[in-house]
């Protein structure tokens, strides 16, 4: 479900403006609007995150080229000086080399010496093959000064690469905190003797809240979201469901608040189209072990996910016998995989065309549901029975039924009088009658939705065939004609293809995965369900 939102106004003395702030952090219910905040202050703390991050890059691109580091904790502010040193020292080193490319044709001689001669020999100049300008040194004190500065540089890169940017790490917190109580100091005003901020809070958070308002002397005005106000979006799925709100954060996507919480329907269907653009077990298998090798790093939420849906990969491997792009020999009667064989394909776009209006449908009559008993509801219902009806028509078209049958076009003919009689209510024909222009448009969009969700099979097939042909390539090297060094040789060459091939499919099957599962939740379901995805998220004013 979305979380009911109160818009918060908090008025407090000026002068207790800070201790407030800290408060309200210390109680991490209130969400405040930090991103409209760009004073110098907030300039000034989000530069000192920035120097913090730039010193830890230093660090590990200088680690990259050392060995045998011995770490030693150095400020941001030494970091970033021993960088600018360097690259001073580059940019001298740069110089001199120009002036050592130039001078190198002439030899090492002394310039004052030459100076000296060229003023008391009239016409040494036109005899001797001297430069127009002379260097300021020798050439080999260029060349002393030039190994002084290479020395100096890889004595700073060695300070770098020893510098411990752990420490820095653990300091970036606090560096955000500053960020955020700087950019929600800039939001206070202030009037006379008085200071005031706006913000969103949960209701369910609105007795403790009270409590602080109680004990700090606060004022404050809780009131329900206006008309036009567009408060932040907290979702409170089903326990079971809760890791959804991980992937909704890694997409960056929220629904606006006055839309529905999609969590279940996304994080059911979602595992289904997983597995199935997938569509190999093994990879579903090396998906699931290095979640579980990486159980302790990952997030709770994500180490959920993605054991989740690497399992449905794994269960659909064994439904459909591939793995890597290959069947086991004793699981070929399975009835499941006698039937997701068919050679006809038809069996796997009626179970994508099943799937896709399943998931459509879900979107209707949970509408209507929430609609009822109001008169729009019906409307709701009657989109419902024109996706049934497209179901039929596009199993039609690519030959899997025979035909529609009779009772198809009774249930379009009563559907399309109910969305045409029913979506939009007399007292709006004036506002909203260009709709109803739009309905016969609305209802051919509808059969592509459908014809959409074929996406699953083609790409998931897609995935199979790639695997084959890495197959076939790596095993057709070997042959009984070949000497037997050279059938070892090509082992070594097979092992490689297989490796490099997989690879490659697996990374193209994660690409899938964000654009095909993805799209069809965040698009095709989420039309039909009315989720716009434009709404942001709660974010609480806290501590890190």
């Amino acid at each position: 479900m979305i979380v009911k939102m109160l818009h918060l106004d908090l008025v407090c003395l000026a002068a207790e403006k800070d201790k407030t702030l800290t408060q309200l952090r210390d109680l991490g219910a209130v969400h405040l609007d930090l991103s409209s905040a760009q004073g110098a202050t907030v300039a000034a703390a989000k530069g000192e995150a920035a120097d913090a991050e730039k010193a830890v890059r230093l660090i590990l691109k200088a680690r990259g080229k050392a060995k045998d580091v011995n770490i030693h904790e150095r400020s941001v502010a030494d970091i970033l000086a021993i960088d600018a040193d360097r690259e001073s020292l580059r940019s001298d080193k740069d110089e001199l080399e120009r002036e050592i490319r130039v001078y190198e044709p002439y030899g090492d001689f002394d310039p004052e010496l030459a100076e000296k001669l060229l003023g008391e020999v009239e016409g040494l100049r036109d005899v001797v093959p001297l430069p127009e300008t002379l260097p300021s040194m020798s050439l080999s004190k260029m060349r002393e000064k030039l190994e002084r500065i290479e020395n100096c540089i890889v004595v700073d890169e060695a300070k770098l690469a020893g510098s411990d940017e752990k420490a820095i790490l653990k300091k970036y917190p606090a560096l955000a905190d500053k960020i955020a109580f700087e950019s929600a100091k800039e939001l206070v005003g202030e009037q006379g003797e008085l200071a005031y901020v706006s913000g969103w809070i949960p209701e369910p958070a609105r007795g403790t809240f009270a409590a602080a308002v109680h004990e700090n002397g606060w004022g404050a005005l809780l009131r329900e979201p206006a008309d036009g106000e567009l408060p932040p979006t907290l979702i409170e799925p089903p326990k079971m469901f809760r890791p959804m709100k991980a992937l909704f954060s890694g997409l960056g996507i929220a629904p606006a608040y006055t839309e529905a919480d999609v969590s279940v329907p996304f994080m059911c269907y979602f595992s289904l189209f997983f597995a199935m653009l997938v569509g190999d077990g093994a990879y579903g298998a090396i998906f699931l072990a290095a979640t579980l090798a990486l159980r302790k790093k990952l997030p709770k939420s994500w180490f959920i996910l993605l054991t989740v849906f690497s399992s449905a990969t794994v269960l659909w491997g064994i439904l459909s016998n591939t793995w890597f792009g290959a069947g086991i020999s004793w699981c070929v009667d399975w009835p499941t995989v006698k039937w997701l064989a068919d050679p006809s394909y038809h069996n796997m776009m009626l179970l994508c065309f099943t799937i896709g209006v399943s998931h459509l449908m879900l979107a209707r009559v949970w509408n209507g549901i929430c609609r009822a008993p109001d008169s729009t509801c019906i409307a709701e219902f009657g989109w419902a029975g024109i996706l049934l009806f497209m179901y039929l028509v596009t199993n039609s078209i690519v030959g899997i039924f025979p035909g529609i049958p009779q009772w198809g076009f009774w249930v379009l003919g009563v559907s399309v009088v109910a969305v045409f009689g029913f979506s939009v209510k007399p007292s709006e024909l004036k506002t909203r009658g260009a709709e109803l222009g739009m309905l016969p448009l609305n209802i051919m969009s509808a059969l592509g939705d459908i014809i959409s969700y074929v996406r699953l099979f083609a790409v998931g097939l897609a995935s199979v065939k790639v695997a084959e042909n890495f197959n076939s390539m790596a095993t057709g090297l070997l042959s009984s004609d070949n000497a037997l060094w050279l059938n070892a040789l090509m082992c070594v060459a097979m092992v490689a293809i297989l490796i490099v091939g997989h690879t490659l499919n697996l990374a193209m099957a994660g690409l899938s995965i964000l654009v095909h599962a993805v799209r069809l939740n965040t698009l095709e379901f989420s039309n039909h369900k009315g989720v716009s995805w434009s709404g942001y998220a709660f974010n609480p004013f806290k501590k890190n």
